[in-house]
């Protein structure tokens, strides 16, 4: 017979690209993974997935375990919140994606202290270069920074965050003059590669002089923000980061803000949830944990 714990696996499996990404989210090797399908399909009688050359592939009954599965395992979380709700004590599993910097130096201690401080619930954290990909069900809460694609989830606004525009003194001593976006067609640029973004097109706006957009020729380009401001720290060119990275750096003369008259489009922190209706006891608390975390906006109380 399957058990929950199989129908969650199963889950995982098809929710991800490969196997290996499978493996990844539930922190055990590759050969754990197949080894487990295998078994599973051997209790069922049939097979569940096929491999193709563009990823995985689900079998019609695959399709059908992953689908009823799915609705298996909500009807249990819901039964655990029910009774969760009577006791008023937070239970179940809650499900975080964020991005990677961003996740690691504030997300990931919000989701420690809601631990500590909701021992009957457990959590699992999913940090990725573009966590706007985990649109899955499954994710309680994703918290995204930047501009959003059109989604059915609700969004709310966690805290402000700026884009801005800097580089290393030691860059700037040595570069051109630049007095308005224009000039950094002839500057070393780095970009930061996230969300499917075209990052060569830098897009501002000034009170008197209205939008320009100005196409860059990236010197580097990487898809890790901490790597563009430890090269921009070294003084190899400039860079377009968000507030909450470099404000630090910016008050203590690491960086400096290069063209501030002119401002990039924000980059707010927002959260998107599931709808109110059947949102659980466990989201609503870690998003009110969120928000007493993220307001006032740390990297604002720091400088």
């Amino acid at each position: 017979m399957i058990s929950t714990d199989d129908l969650i696996f199963f889950h995982m499996i098809a929710s991800s690209p490969s196997l290996a990404e499978a493996a990844r989210r539930l922190n055990v090797t590759p050969p754990a993974v197949t080894q487990r399908l295998h078994a599973l399909e051997a209790k069922v009688g049939v097979k569940l997935v096929e491999r193709t050359s563009r990823g995985l592939s689900l079998t019609d009954e695959g399709e059908l375990v992953a689908s009823e599965g799915a609705t298996i395992i909500g009807a249990i979380d819901d039964l655990s919140e029910r009774l969760a709700s009577r006791t008023s004590q937070v239970r179940g599993h809650l499900r975080v994606a964020a991005p990677y910097g961003f996740g690691r130096r504030h997300v990931a201690p919000i989701v420690q202290q809601f631990a500590v401080d909701h021992p009957a619930a457990s959590a699992t954290l999913e940090l990725s270069d573009s966590p706007i990909r985990q649109m899955l069900e499954s994710w309680d809460i994703i918290v995204h920074i930047g501009t959003l694609p059109e989604s059915d989830r609700l969004v709310t606004t966690l805290a402000p965050n700026r884009r801005i525009l800097c580089a290393a003194p030691a860059y700037l001593a040595s570069a051109g003059p630049i007095e308005n976006p224009m000039d950094l067609a002839a500057q070393r640029c780095l970009a930061l590669r996230e969300n499917n973004e075209d990052v060569t097109l830098w897009r501002f706006s000034h009170a008197r002089h209205g939008k320009v957009t100005v196409r860059i020729n990236p010197s580097l380009s990487s898809n890790d923000g901490e790597i563009i401001r430890d090269w921009a720290l070294t003084g190899l060119g400039v860079i377009v980061r968000s507030e909450w990275d470099v404000a630090l750096d910016l008050a203590a003369g690491r960086l400096k803000e290069v063209l501030p008259h002119w401002s990039l489009p924000a980059a707010d922190v927002v959260a998107l949830l599931h709808a109110r209706q059947g949102r659980s006891g466990r989201t609503n608390a870690f998003l009110q944990s969120l928000r007493d975390r993220l307001s006032p906006a740390p990297w604002r109380c720091e400088v």
